[in-house]
C-alpha cells in the first residue's frame, strides 16, 4: 500500500504530524507542488497556503476542525514552490492510534485549475464578466474621448486667453495671470495623462503595455519580457491583465519611487501569469495593514483578478522593492 501511494502522480498524498509538519511525500505531491521530499519533509504545511491565509491562521484552524470532526474538506487556492497558485481540492483526515490518541493527519490534494478554468469559460458568470469588461472599456474610451476633445481643448483656450490678457496688463497683474496660465498648463498635462490611461490597449496586450510603459518611463526604466506568452489572449483577459499591470506600474512610480520596473508575462495553466517587480522602497508594516484592509489601488488590482477567476498577491520588504504577481484565466468564453 505504501508503494502504491508513493507512486500516485495525479494526487498529492502526504502525512502530517499532529502539529502540521510534513512527515511523508509522494510522487503526486512533488509533481503538483514542485518540492522534492528532501526539500519539504519537516516543514509546516502552511507553506502551501497564500500569505494572507497563512497569516490569518487558516492552516491551523483546518487542523483543529479536522481533529474535532475527523475530516476537513474544501476547494481553494494553494501555492507551489515557485510561488504560483493553483486551484486545489483538499481533504484533511485525522488519524488516531490504537488508544484513540491523535497520531497525525492524512492530506490529499488535487489540482483542479484546468477544470475550474474550463468550467468558468462555459458558465453564465464567465460570459457576463466578458460583457462587463467590454462595456467598462467602451465607457473608458468614451470618457477619454470627451476629456481629450472637450475638456482639454476648453482649458487650452482658457490658457491662450490668459496669455493674451497678460500682454495687455501692468506687470504686477500680468505676473498673476502668468501664474494662473501655468496652473492651467499643469492641469492640462494631468488631464492628458488621464485620457491616455483611460484608453484600452488598441493593438493587443503586449503592444498596449509597451506603449503604456514608454509613456510612463520618463523617470524610470523598464523591461518587458513576453517570450513565454503563447499568442494574444482573449480580449477580456488582455484588458484585465493590462489594467492590473497599469496600476502596478503607476504605484511603482508614484508611491514606491522606483527607478526600474520589470514585467514578465507567460502562459501557464490555461491563463496568463504576470510578475511586476520594482526596485522601490518596498513594503512597510503600514503597507501590510493596507494590503489586509484595502488600499484602493491594491484592492482594485485584487478585485479585478479575483472577479476574472484568477488570483493576485503582493510581496516585498522595506528597501527591497515590491513584486506584484497574478494569474488570469485565458480561455475564450462561450457566446450566448
Amino acid at each position: 500500500m505504501t508503494l502504491l501511494v508513493q507512486s500516485i502522480r495525479d494526487y498529492a498524498i502526504f502525512m502530517l504530524d499532529p502539529r502540521g509538519h510534513i512527515v511523508s511525500w509522494n510522487a503526486g505531491a512533488e509533481r503538483i507542488k514542485g518540492y522534492t521530499a528532501d526539500e519539504i519533509i519537516g516543514s509546516h504545511f502552511s507553506v502551501f497556503y497564500p500569505p494572507e491565509d497563512a497569516s490569518a491562521g487558516k492552516p491551523d484552524k483546518e487542523l483543529e476542525i479536522a481533529s474535532a470532526a475527523g475530516r476537513w474538506e474544501e476547494e481553494g487556492w494553494r501555492v507551489r514552490k515557485d510561488g504560483t497558485r493553483f486551484w486545489a481540492s483538499v481533504v484533511i483526515t485525522a488519524l488516531y492510534d490504537g488508544d484513540g490518541g491523535l497520531y497525525g493527519f492524512g492530506k490529499v490534494t488535487r489540482d483542479l485549475t484546468e477544470r475550474r478554468t474550463l468550467a468558468r469559460a462555459l458558465d453564465e458568470r464567465g460570459l457576463l464578466l466578458a460583457h462587463l469588461v467590454q462595456a467598462q472599456e467602451r465607457e473608458r474610451r468614451r470618457i477619454a474621448s470627451d476629456v481629450h476633445d472637450d475638456t482639454i481643448q476648453a482649458m487650452v483656450a482658457v490658457g491662450m486667453r490668459l496669455q493674451s490678457l497678460a500682454g495687455r496688463l501692468p506687470e504686477e497683474l500680468a505676473a498673476d495671470l502668468r501664474g494662473l496660465d501655468a496652473d492651467v498648463d499643469a492641469a492640462v498635462g494631468r488631464l492628458r495623462d488621464l485620457a491616455f490611461r483611460l484608453r484600452p490597449p488598441g493593438d493587443g496586450l503586449v503592444e498596449g503595455l509597451k506603449e503604456f510603459l514608454e509613456q510612463s518611463s520618463t523617470d524610470m526604466t523598464y523591461e518587458l519580457v513576453h517570450d513565454d506568452l503563447d499568442g494574444e489572449p482573449p480580449a477580456e483577459t488582455a484588458i484585465t491583465v493590462f489594467r492590473i499591470c497599469q496600476e502596478a506600474v503607476t504605484n511603482a512610480r508614484k508611491h514606491a519611487r522606483a527607478r526600474t520596473v520589470f514585467l514578465r508575462l507567460a502562459s501557464r495553466d490555461h491563463g496568463v501569469h504576470v510578475r511586476v517587480r520594482d526596485d522601490g522602497v518596498g513594503l512597510s508594516s503600514d503597507d501590510a495593514q493596507a494590503r489586509r484592509y484595502g488600499h484602493f489601488g491594491l484592492l482594485e488590482m485584487r478585485e479585478r483578478a479575483e472577479t476574472a477567476g484568477g488570483w493576485w498577491g503582493i510581496s516585498g520588504a522595506p528597501g527591497a522593492g515590491t513584486t506584484v504577481e497574478f494569474w488570469i484565466p485565458a480561455v475564450p468564453h462561450a457566446q450566448a
